[in-house]
């Protein structure tokens, strides 16, 4: 029961949350300063987690494939695949699940108890649509900029391995980088991406703005909100994986 409570009152939230906003003008003001706290300042980490997953990827697949039969050109088609569906939309969503999703559980559970949303009540605004709308809409918006910057990277990094280790010839990973590519394989990543955007920033949201007590809950709170959105991630990653490739 208490999860069909919960699933209920996260319907009720979201619904309250897509409502059209009440000022565009404060709406566009909050949504540059999400861009920032989720976007921008994300950047940093992405930036290291996917040149390093792309060496690693490269340097597995040069050691896994070792037939003298099997072109080294397979390493750089390999790599790039797995980066586009699985490791830069998926992976890199969980990570960001602990760094933004965390961030805004904590900051609007702060704001529940220290009663900033009951004020914001009081004085007629709609806290759901003021508080939760700009991160959703900032979330789904940025983070395919992030994967598609986490692909690219991705691709540099492993070109860097194979060509530092001597495992793969550089040019032979980037004829594999070039060839073979379907390209609703990224619309399917950027289909992905957007999903888990929504979950992450939505039921974050939800965690915080449901916080009862004080600063424990609100930790606790935080916690609840990346476990449940990874889960999440990796459900609506195995439906969307059967609904748009098979």
């Amino acid at each position: 029961m208490k999860y069909l409570r919960e699933i209920g009152e996260y319907v009720l939230l979201m619904i309250q949350t897509l409502k059209k906003p009440e000022k565009w003008f404060i709406f566009r003001r909050q949504l540059v300063v999400n861009f920032k706290q989720i976007g921008t300042e994300s950047i940093g980490i992405v930036a290291i987690i996917s040149f390093f997953l792309g060496g690693i990827v490269a340097i597995q697949l040069a050691y896994n494939i070792d037939s003298p039969f099997i072109p080294k050109s397979i390493i750089g088609f390999s790599t790039r695949t797995m980066l586009v569906l699985e490791v830069s939309p998926t992976l890199l969503s969980m990570i960001l699940t602990g760094k933004v999703g965390s961030r805004i559980a904590s900051e609007i559970g702060t704001m529940r108890i220290t009663e900033q949303i009951d004020a914001l009540r009081v004085m007629g605004v709609n806290p759901a649509s003021y508080l939760i709308l700009p991160k959703i809409v900032a979330s789904v918006l940025y983070f395919p900029v992030l994967v598609i910057f986490s692909i690219f990277l991705g691709l540099m990094g492993g070109y860097a391995a194979g060509a530092i280790t001597g495992l793969v010839p550089p040019a032979d990973y980037i004829i594999g980088v070039r060839e073979w590519f379907a390209p609703f394989n990224l619309v399917y990543s950027m289909i992905k991406t957007v999903v888990f955007a929504f979950i992450i920033a939505s039921v974050a949201s939800y965690k915080g703005y449901s916080v009862k007590g004080g600063s424990v809950e609100v930790g606790q709170a935080s916690t609840d909100g990346v476990v449940t959105a990874n889960i999440l991630i990796i459900i609506f990653d195995l439906i969307l994986t059967q609904m748009l490739l098979t």
